[in-house]
């Protein structure tokens, strides 16, 4: 069978993909796993696909090497998170291409990587390489909802399908430009993360007569507080490499003020002076845990003062950090007369050590087409499957990668959950090629 060349299998799949809502809540990842299956048995593969639960769909297949090493695990999550249409340049589940872009909601995040991965299969099964290491892909359902019906879901009852020595995915592989530099940043690491309902009770009342400590004002202004609070500096050998990398390529006469920006209590304080920035969000999450309140509940009339106001909170804790030392910090913050149930909780992610076979082997495709680029160890501020495939044993890279270029005005990580998420037509052959090489090299080494 003749199929595409790899850059536009992987393009045409992801506009496909783009174009099917599996918006989570509430998931349906069935149509893109189906889709999926279908051009994956086009080429001859076994296709297993598990609901985890009606419409939750799971995929997985895998191209057989010849034994000699453990399998390499290529992962990526089907689901979305929601768009709102009329702030969109482009409808976001429509696959359009503009301004040299494919538009769409998980563009970025990560219906690219599926599409690559798959492509990357078809073209292993029409050309036949012998390999050393299964290659195994994995279309996951519920990532943005915390996994449970997805990589959790096959992690307990299917382990036999995605056990691997090595594994790909999220996030990791993209350009970052800083200063003349560019850097391709591979994630080794991911936050923990704790999910607290916080709970005010107080006395109900009519809402004609205020109640200065009703539950919903000491609620609110807890929320006040957080808001404008800074959680205690965690060094972590993670952000530590990183920017000892970053500092390394920069000008000779900038490189003894980076240097003190390694020390994590000085950073802190210089990011508090952009606290809008993007650069400074993304790095400020890295020197501390982090709590931000995203769902507030309180009353159902307007003319009563309820008894109780609640607000959900996103926690991620770095490594080094447990779940009680995050309540701990949440609660100086909050004040005493607040219950917190923890709602979700898991571990920070690590895998150490960095240095391995596969990592050398990205940063060798990496810089083979890009001789100026650096390619840098990262920590993510937030979650992805790696919190239950590296359960069985794997050691996980994020390396979903993509070129963008400097001058296109795209900023990665406002690609993730942002308007107007889109993926560089360039740089999504590029990653698919890249990804493609790098698969092949390691897998045909025992």
């Amino acid at each position: 069978m003749k199929l595409p060349a790899l850059p536009l299998d992987a393009q045409d799949m992801c506009a496909h993909l783009l174009r099917l809502d599996t918006t989570n809540p509430p998931g349906n990842e069935r149509p893109a796993a189906d889709y999926l299956a279908g051009k994956l048995r086009e080429v001859g593969y076994d296709v297993t696909v598990i609901e985890s639960a009606p419409t939750r769909a799971n995929l997985v297949t895998r191209y057989r090497g010849d034994g000699r090493a453990a399998p390499l695990l290529l992962a990526a999550h089907l689901d979305v998170v929601e768009a709102d249409p009329t702030q969109w340049r482009q409808p976001p589940f429509s696959g359009a291409i503009a301004e040299d872009c494919l538009w769409g909601r998980g563009a970025i995040d990560m219906k690219n990587m599926a599409a690559m991965s798959v492509a990357i299969l078809r073209k292993l099964a029409v050309d036949k390489p012998t390999l050393a290491r299964d290659v195994i892909f994995a279309g996951v359902a519920d990532e943005e909802a915390g996994c449970d019906l997805g990589s959790r879901f096959l992690v307990e009852q299917h382990p036999e399908l995605v056990r691997a020595e090595y594994a790909i995915g999220e996030s990791g592989g993209f350009s970052l430009h800083l200063g003349n530099a560019t850097f391709y940043p591979v994630q080794v690491a991911e936050k923990g993360l704790c999910w607290v309902r916080a709970r005010w009770k107080g006395e109900p009342g009519h809402g004609s007569m205020p109640r200065p400590d009703s539950a919903v004002v000491r609620m609110a202004a807890a929320i006040a507080a957080l808001g404008k609070a800074r959680l205690p500096v965690h060094p972590t050998a993670q952000l530590h490499r990183f920017l000892e990398a970053v500092a390394a390529k920069q000008p000779t006469v900038a490189r003894p003020i980076l240097k003190l920006l390694t020390k994590p209590e000085l950073l802190a304080r210089v990011l508090r002076l952009r606290p809008d920035a993007g650069v400074a969000r993304s790095l400020g999450a890295l020197l501390t845990n982090t709590a931000s309140p995203t769902v507030v509940r309180a009353g159902n009339k307007t003319n009563v003062i309820p008894g109780v106001a609640e607000v959900e909170i996103d926690g991620r804790t770095l490594p080094g950090q447990s779940t009680e030392d995050f309540l701990r910090e949440l609660r100086a913050v909050l004040g005493d007369d607040v219950e917190l149930e923890v709602m979700k909780a898991a571990p920070p992610t690590v895998t150490e050590p960095i240095a391995s076979p596969l990592y050398d082997v990205i940063a060798r495709q990496v810089v083979a087409r890009e001789p100026d680029a650096t390619v840098v160890p990262y920590m993510i501020p937030g979650f992805t499957d790696a919190k239950y495939f590296t359960q069985l044993g794997a050691r996980w890279y994020g390396f979903s990668p993509v070129k963008i270029e400097k001058a296109s005005g795209i900023k990665f990580a406002d690609m993730f959950h942002g308007h107007n998420e889109r993926i560089p037509i360039a740089g999504l052959r590029w990653g698919a090629e890249v990804l493609d090489a790098v698969v092949r090299e390691f897998a045909a080494t025992p």
